[in-house]
């Protein structure tokens, strides 16, 4: 059976993801610290390889995979038959999945300005593959491409003209786990997907969308994945005049690596990850914990108007799966819609956290990126 081969590039890894053509996974590989002390991980304890850039990562994975059964050579045979890219940004233009060629990829280059730290990356995977199997197609999946559809008032900033027109506007992120979500629940829940249904990727990176019948209304990362929820180490919602100064202040390099690397949970408690602040246990830590929460529900009423009301929430991402505690909290502060979950359900990890009969379903729907992906690339190629 043809394998779809699903790429995931980083600043500084490498994610390699292989179905079979039935959406079935295979195998997993990675690479971390593309450029310095690199070690590769395949079903086992991670181990040095020497990967000085994107091309030594990708290669010595697919030398990996040769090892396994899973080669290029066997492309065209029932073996390889194409690849599929994760990509950040796709702009204005490109607003669905989209097989790679000169236009395209001339595309995903203009969106570097919007998302200097992750088309590079993505870029760097598509070219350095199409170096050592220049027969094999591949094909791009945008995170930006589920919010396109958004109405013109929510993507646009009040603005001038100009600056929309140069790119300035909301795209919105996580679109590639909030499709994975959508074609998930109905396979979870057994019924047809809710009409007005608040999604919650909560993680290191944090952002909720408004999905009606199936498409995206709102979303409330905007024009770069900083804006919205505070989030593991970004800030989230903050005034642009308050971004002004610190640009003022300290320079706009150092006003930068605050925002995104520096702010969010770390900023508030010392710690980017949920648990790590739990264990903290200081006043600090606590207050970082609220906030979190605070604004998840805050935010969760914008998108909840935006749909025009609400049928069932569906949590995802690392925190959305894992975090009973933080489920039930924003739960709670959702209570007045009607939102009840039930306590056993959630500290289990239930895919149905709702108790029997509730008027709103609240479930787990799992991340599966990399399905989308390889969903997306044998629909294009018609594998």
């Amino acid at each position: 059976m043809a394998e779809i081969l699903v790429v995931n590039a980083g600043s500084s890894s490498l994610k390699l993801a292989l179905f079979d053509a039935g959406l079935k996974p295979v195998l997993n590989a990675s690479v971390s610290e593309i450029g310095g002390a690199s070690r590769l991980r395949a079903g086992g304890a991670a181990r040095p390889c020497p990967a000085p850039d994107h091309e030594a990562a990708l290669a010595a994975m697919l030398r990996e995979f040769e090892r396994r059964g899973h080669g290029l050579g066997r492309q065209g045979s029932g073996g390889l038959a194409a690849a599929g890219h994760r990509v950040v940004h796709g702009g204005r233009r490109l607003t669905a999945p989209c097989r790679i060629d000169a236009e395209s990829l001339a595309q995903i280059e203009a969106c570097v300005p919007l998302a200097p730290l992750h088309n590079p990356p993505s870029l760097a995977a598509i070219r350095a593959l199409a170096r050592i199997a220049p027969d094999l197609p591949q094909t791009a999946s945008f995170d930006t491409a589920f919010h396109a559809g958004n109405p013109e008032e929510a993507l646009r900033y009040a603005l001038p003209e100009a600056l929309d027109e140069a790119g300035i506007r909301r795209y919105g992120f996580h679109g590639l786990s909030y499709a994975g979500l959508v074609a998930r629940l109905p396979e979870l829940s057994g019924r047809p997907l809710p009409g007005r249904l608040l999604a919650l990727h909560l993680g290191n990176g944090a952002s909720l969308c408004a999905i009606r019948d199936g498409r995206s209304v709102a979303t409330t990362m905007g024009y770069s994945p900083l804006g919205g929820l505070t989030m593991g180490t970004r800030a989230g919602e903050i005034d642009g005049n308050a971004v002004l100064r610190l640009a003022r202040e300290r320079g706009i390099d150092e006003a930068a690596r605050l925002l995104n690397q520096e702010s969010g949970l770390l900023g508030l408690g010392g710690h980017s990850d949920m648990e790590a602040l739990r264990r903290a246990g200081t006043g600090q830590a606590d207050f970082a914990i609220r906030h979190f929460r605070y604004w998840a529900v805050r935010h969760a009423g914008a998108m909840i108007a935006a749909m025009g009301g609400l049928d069932a929430l569906a949590f995802t991402g690392g925190i959305g799966e894992n975090d009973a505690e933080t489920r039930g909290e924003i739960a709670a502060g959702l209570g007045w819609l009607g939102v009840r979950i039930d306590a056993s359900a959630n500290e289990a990890g239930a895919a149905a956290l709702h108790p029997a009969g509730a008027g709103i379903p609240v479930w787990i729907v799992p991340a599966d990126e990399e399905r989308v992906i390889a969903g997306d690339t044998v629909a294009l190629l018609g594998l």
